[in-house]
């Protein structure tokens, strides 16, 4: 990393120990801590639930320190992995040097670091969700010769009590800006945090979601990352989820990654892109066309569409989002432009053209090449999403695509294709059901449990979770009575 762009890198232990994260080593982490006299350090972890959890410590010399740092520590896994049995359930808790941050909300400064497990004979927990993104990443790699890139659009609402002082608006909130809306503050403020932590965000926005209803102020922002490799990806999902929980809390009001909390208004999704890369350069577009491994990649997500929601759309509330009219995949398509299919090829980085000119006449520069931007975006996955078992679906049915015969992924792209403007028609749909998506997860469980990226067990656990929804027939059930519509959204409202 070079001084200009330490200077203009947030990540404040970049910039005081002058090199990128992926660099940093443990006599990195130990001159920090010692340079900043920080005597609190926490270990970061996500178990089988998927929720980001936390083992805390006070550092009472430097020898325990190093001890950390060097060795880990122990845990329960009984407690965090329910296929483990407490008689031989010793894990241990390894920290990534690269992954390091502060944490902006205790009192005492402290140093986090996220951390992956490890089994009593120093092996790689296979089950752990962050162990099987990481052997998804390096099988598609070893196989491909590619690096897999992605990022999220994290849709949120603020839910506050209903404020009749504030000043009213008509219509779509989409990049509505303040006072028309009353949470854009916190949202910046998350952004500033999840910068000095080191996630790297693309920008963020209100969205459409602005109403009120029952006595509360709904409010829909979304916050989109930029491009980085999947575990980083995944990770920037996890903290960003944090710090805004955080945040609302200390603000007495509620953040929801819920997929839908009104059947009237927008629902929340979690769309992902994906680029692929060698050496460094983007592979997606070849001639100013998507590029055969683009389309490859595409196919595989599409023939794999149903499996994918088995990971992307974990809650009965998910197939409530899922319908038409809201700018929500339906069927299994894909398209450029339109934002109602399932894979959206938005290809406009291809172009060059003159747009900075002509707003700015005395602009003289050339324009920079943007066709290393050019990415896939899957549109299914919402909030509920376990952001490492969906990375890692998505990066094992795109290795399915790009192991496709040619003709025979060509082909299905050509079946599946959605012209904008024009509704799909004779195309299959999505699952409308954690109990379908269970099915669809299971009947091609292969393409996951493929070198042994995927447990089985891990397969069996999700699709059991799933299906002991018992949601087959909810789109009836709650047409029959619409006061079971606030119930369920009342218990999946903090999802994810």
């Amino acid at each position: 990393m070079n001084n200009s762009q330490i200077l203009m890198n947030p990540n404040k232990l970049a910039a005081f120990l002058q090199k990128e994260p992926r660099e940093f080593n443990r006599k990195d982490i130990l001159r920090f801590i010692k340079a900043n006299n920080l005597r609190r350090l926490n270990f970061r972890y996500v178990a089988e639930d998927g929720h980001l959890k936390t083992l805390d410590f006070v550092v009472n010399s430097r020898r325990h320190l190093d001890e950390l740092l060097s060795t880990g520590e122990r845990v329960d896994g009984s407690s965090l992995f329910s296929f483990m049995e407490q008689g031989q359930s010793d894990l241990y808790l390894i920290p990534r040097f690269r992954t390091a941050l502060l944490n902006p909300f205790q009192q005492e400064p402290t140093l986090e670091l996220f951390c992956s497990f490890y089994t009593h004979d120093g092996s790689p927990l296979g089950m752990a969700t962050e162990n099987i993104l990481r052997a998804a990443d390096q099988r598609f790699k070893a196989r491909t010769g590619l690096d897999f890139m992605a990022l999220g659009e994290l849709e949120y609402y603020m839910i506050s009590p209903a404020d009749p002082s504030a000043l009213p608006h008509r219509g779509s909130g989409y990049h509505l800006a303040s006072p028309f809306v009353k949470w854009e503050g916190l949202r910046d403020k998350a952004m500033e945090l999840l910068s000095e932590m080191g996630v790297a965000i693309k920008y963020a926005h209100s969205e459409a979601g602005c109403f009120t209803e029952g006595g509360f102020d709904y409010e829909q922002h979304e916050i989109e990352f930029r491009p980085a490799p999947a575990e980083e990806a995944a990770r920037s999902i996890i903290l960003a989820k944090w710090v805004l929980r955080k945040l609302a809390h200390q603000q007495g009001v509620r953040v929801s990654f819920a997929p839908k909390i009104s059947p009237k208004h927008a629902g929340s999704g979690l769309h992902v892109h994906m680029q692929l890369e060698r050496g460094g350069q983007n592979v997606m577009l070849e001639g100013g066309e998507l590029s055969l491994t683009a389309r490859k990649a595409v196919a595989g997500w599409l023939d794999s569409a149903d499996l994918l929601t088995a990971f992307g759309n974990t809650t009965p509330t998910s197939y409530l989002r899922l319908v038409p009219g809201n700018e929500c995949p339906t069927s299994i398509c894909w398209g450029d432009r339109n934002r109602s299919v399932l894979v959206r090829v938005p290809l406009g980085w291809n172009l060059r053209h003159s747009m900075i000119h002509d707003a700015n006449p005395f602009e003289l520069d050339d324009i920079p090449d943007t066709s290393g931007k050019q990415t896939v975006e899957i549109r299914s996955g919402d909030g509920s999403a376990n952001a490492h078992l969906y990375m890692a679906a998505l990066i094992m049915t795109a290795l399915h695509g790009l192991e496709m015969d040619d003709q025979k992924a060509l082909d299905l792209l050509r079946q599946h294709r959605a012209e904008l403007g024009t509704a799909p028609v004779g195309l299959p749909r999505l699952p409308g059901s954690c109990s379908e998506s269970a099915r669809a997860l299971l009947g091609k469980r292969q393409r996951l449990e493929r070198d042994g990226v995927f447990p089985a067990s891990t397969i069996d656990k999700q699709a059991q979770h799933l299906a002991d929804h018992h949601d087959e027939d909810l789109a009836e059930l709650l047409a029959d009575d619409p006061t079971n519509l606030d119930e369920l959204v009342r218990k999946h409202l903090h999802c994810g």
